[in-house]
């Protein structure tokens, strides 16, 4: 019995060894080798072999497995690069806030300021740094000489942050002489100075957003009774207290997928409502673009790419990224102390992930189309396997949390598109070394 079992254990790790070095061969063949991680070069071997589905997206969502990662920022800059130029898109969404697109659209237009004045609009702080900011200079340059319609616009679809929305809404109803009244305005003011709280339960929206929708409907009727339809100013404080009841909302439900159904709706409108031919591209997290779920694996929490891809169907293709080794940086807490951010290596990848089967393919950088992948008989086992992906948020890495980073999913069922790095390094976060 001994040796019939050694036997079917040998033949079994066999030929799980041979499935993988198939499904090696198959990427070896068949993936799109990206020449590097230059912002600045260009996609030549995926230009000369562009899949299908990707040519025929009107709107693109491109992940990252951390939001500390430079290869990540500096490949995406290059794919938006190309689709600027390819795909005419205009639309640049960021999983950033509504407050930060006045002063980031200011700049990229031609006005005022400075890399470190730039960089302070973001709400999300991974996103001060030299790659992102070096990709808002390319679109400044790429402005300078185009009417406004022509130009590229920022936008923010996060919810997470709304300081300053209720001085907007303010001066707006000052300037107008709305009838909204001081009790009311309060209300706005509460709203956007509330703070997240993640262990409590509450009923603040049932109890605010009633009110916030009353000031709503009163800047309707009077923008439609005062000769004020085509009004602009209009638009964007609508669009502006609209997010404030979004947030609101997320502050009675921060543990669910309000936030990422809120911020669809947003790059919904915003595809609508700003984009002339219907073309946007959109940065944030794997978790957000995902074709599915935010994790866990199962929740059943539709994540901003899963309501595109419903939507939208294939006019959305969702980029998804992965990673084998590298530089990482996360934020050490510590109790009455303060807290650091510390770089960590990490030299292998981790046990029954993706990674470390797609660490072993012949090329450093490469792009995979799923649709692609799932007509191969090994690939499509591969991919429709679930298997781990460390996926990391704002606070980075924990040598001591990474089980808890690691999340099961199918890659076959959550993006349309798969872009490997097989070595990753921490973006630079000093705008003074510019």
């Amino acid at each position: 019995m001994r040796i019939l079992a050694f036997i079917i254990i040998a033949l079994l790790s066999f030929n799980s060894i041979s499935q993988e070095q198939e499904t090696i061969n198959w990427i070896n063949q068949n993936a799109i080798e990206i020449e590097d991680a230059d912002p600045d070069t260009k996609l030549i071997n995926f230009n000369n072999n562009i899949p299908e589905k990707f040519a025929n997206a009107k709107i693109f969502g491109f992940g990252e497995a951390t939001h500390h990662g430079k290869e990540f920022f500096d490949i995406k800059a290059k794919f938006f690069k190309y689709l600027v130029k390819t795909q005419e898109i205009k639309a640049f969404i960021m999983e950033d806030s509504y407050p930060a697109e006045a002063g980031i659209n200011e700049w990229i237009s031609g006005g005022k300021g400075d890399i470190k004045t730039i960089a302070d609009n973001f709400n999300i702080i991974p996103w001060s740094n030299q790659e992102v900011v070096e990709l808002l200079e390319w679109i400044r340059d790429y402005n300078s000489d185009k009417f406004q319609k022509e130009q590229i616009r920022f936008y923010g679809m996060d919810i997470q942050h709304v300081e300053g929305i209720n001085e907007e809404i303010r001066d707006f109803v000052k300037k107008y002489k709305v009838p909204v009244s001081e009790e009311l305005l309060e209300i706005v003011d509460d709203c956007a100075n509330k703070k997240v709280d993640y262990k409590n339960e509450n009923d603040w929206g049932d109890k605010e957003i009633p009110k916030l929708e009353e000031i709503e409907q009163i800047i309707l009727n009077f923008q439609s009774t005062s000769n004020q339809k085509n009004n602009q100013e209009f638009k964007y404080t609508l669009r502006a207290l609209n997010y404030l009841i979004k947030y609101t909302e997320y502050l009675q439900n921060p543990k669910s997928e309000v936030r990422d159904l809120k911020m669809y709706e947003n790059v919904k409108w915003i595809i609508e409502n700003e984009a002339e031919n219907g073309k946007a591209f959109i940065w944030a997290h794997n978790e957000h673009i995902n074709n599915k779920e935010i994790s866990p694996a199962g929740s059943g929490w539709v994540s901003v790419g899963g309501h595109l891809k419903e939507f939208y169907k294939d006019d959305y293709y969702s980029v998804y990224f992965d990673f084998g080794v590298g530089k990482v940086i996360g934020h050490v807490t510590r109790r009455n102390k303060p807290n650091y951010w510390d770089v960590y290596e990490i030299d292998k990848p981790f046990r029954k992930t993706y990674a470390k089967t797609l660490f072993k393919a012949n090329k450093d950088i490469y792009f995979i189309d799923m649709e692609e992948a799932l007509k191969n008989s090994d690939a499509r086992s591969f991919f429709s396997d679930k298997k781990k992906q460390l996926l990391l948020g704002a606070s980075g890495y924990s040598p001591k949390g990474k089980n808890k980073a690691m999340v099961n999913k199918k890659f076959s069922e959550i993006c349309d598109g798969l872009i490997f790095i097989k070595r990753i390094s921490v973006p630079n976060y000093d705008l003074n070394s510019k």
